[in-house]
């Protein structure tokens, strides 16, 4: 029951409401004076309606670049995904100067039509008053709680042993100590609560105006999860090409050559035993070539350490094994899915081999941790910088992001050029 009431300071969930709260007041502020000042703008010089049509077009896109910047907001604070959809592009006329002013003419007209685009304008006008009212009750409740805790312990220093808060006379002794108990109680249970529940609320009216509708939604994930089938099919059939490759270009040709010293060694056998025996020793030496080629193959697919030991063991000697000094932080209570915990093995270890070939660094970090359902992964490096998730380089970045997509996670790369490079991946690992 305790840790029930005090479970919001068990949360960094808490604090970072919090901040979006506070934040949230001036950002409203500046939305909604923009928008409202082109609105009334439009409508007031609508008699001139060329001039209002294009001060409407530009409210409309004026809400959704500042839009943007809120939707990135809850994002990066809350964790809240609200997707921006964009307006159904026009279909393209003659080209030539009258064709390019018509597809002018034609993005405009799209633009004032689109219904989503006016949920943004309703958006910064209409969240205006619910932002600032949080972003000042919720910081008065945190200070009129801790000015409320710390009453016994000041009280005494002002005029008459005495406080007078809101026509309320407060006197040193048991009145402060019960005022500073109720300040407690409130510091600890009711304020805390009260944030999460602004911030649910904030969040609630914001799905309700920039979010999807449910068919959008419907349609989002089916076309989520074909992407992800798409990616899944790719990654597997990459696999499959990478071990026929590995197949015909290692122990394939090891055997070749093992089959053929020993028929060499048969013919000698009789007439020249001396060369049947080098013949011998060359096809014993490329039989423990191919045999150290398959357990690498072997280890390649499914390494045994990783299903017997878990990702810790297994990453470990991944990490012995690079080029560059690596920290390895792993804190994995309970041991995901088989399939998650294979790709996090792969995805470290691909992610290592393009620090060593491509990153130039002199040392690196990996970090995995399991939050909720969710397991987290970050490999960061001092390097130079510059990669690129789709490009098609050789950095290895895109078979990465397919295999993250084609079981449903998230992945993002942060790779300025100049360094440092992180990538960042989410995968989810409900067993």
């Amino acid at each position: 029951m305790l840790a029930t009431l005090v479970q919001p300071w068990r949360t960094a969930r808490t604090w970072w409401t919090l901040v979006h709260l506070v934040t949230g007041g001036a950002v409203a502020a500046v939305i909604f004076t923009v928008v409202l000042t082109l609105l009334t703008t439009a409508v007031s010089v609508v008699i001139l309606l060329p001039v209002a049509v294009v001060l409407g077009w530009l409210t409309l896109v004026a809400a959704q670049r500042l839009t943007r910047a809120d939707r990135s907001r809850f994002a990066a604070l809350l964790d809240v995904d609200l997707p921006e959809r964009a307006t159904t592009p026009p279909t393209a006329p003659a080209d030539g100067w009258s064709g390019s002013w018509a597809r002018r003419w034609a993005s405009m007209a799209a633009t004032l039509r689109s219904g989503d685009r006016w949920r943004e304008v309703a958006w910064s006008i209409l969240h205006f008053p619910v932002a600032v009212t949080f972003a000042t009750v919720a910081p008065a409740l945190w200070a009129a709680s801790a000015v409320a805790v710390t009453l016994p312990l000041w009280v005494q220093a002002l005029p008459g042993n005495r406080s007078e808060p809101f026509f309320l006379r407060i006197d040193a002794g048991w009145e402060a100590a019960a005022v500073g108990a109720l300040g407690v109680v409130l510091l600890a249970v009711v304020v805390p609560w009260c944030t999460v529940a602004m911030g649910r609320v904030d969040v609630a009216v914001a799905r309700w105006l920039l979010g999807r509708s449910r068919e959008a939604e419907l349609v989002a994930e089916v076309e989520t999860l074909t992407t992800s089938r798409a990616a899944a099919v790719d990654s597997a059939e990459a696999e499959r090409r990478r071990i026929e490759r590995d197949l015909h270009d290692g122990a394939q040709q090891r055997l070749i050559a093992v089959a053929m010293d020993l028929g060499l060694a048969r013919e000698k056998l009789d007439t020249d035993p001396a060369r049947a025996a080098e013949y011998v020793a060359a096809a014993h030496e490329d039989v423990k070539a191919a045999m150290k080629e398959l357990r690498d193959l072997v280890r390649g697919i499914h390494p045994v350490i990783l299903e017997d030991r878990g990702l810790d063991a297994a990453l470990s000697a991944v990490v012995a094994r690079a080029a560059v000094p690596v920290t390895l932080k792993v804190d994995v209570a309970v041991r995901p899915s088989p399939a998650i915990e294979s790709a996090a093995y792969f995805i470290v270890s691909e992610a290592l081999v393009n620090v060593d070939r491509h990153a130039r660094a002199t040392r690196a970090t990996v970090e995995i941790a399991r939050v909720g359902d969710r397991l987290t992964i970050a490999v960061t490096d001092d390097g130079v910088g510059g990669a690129v998730a789709g490009a098609d380089g050789g950095s290895g970045l895109a078979g990465l992001a397919e295999r993250v997509a084609g079981l449903a996670g998230w992945m993002r790369v942060i790779s300025p050029e100049g360094g440092p490079t992180s990538i960042h991946v989410e995968l989810p690992c409900e067993s």
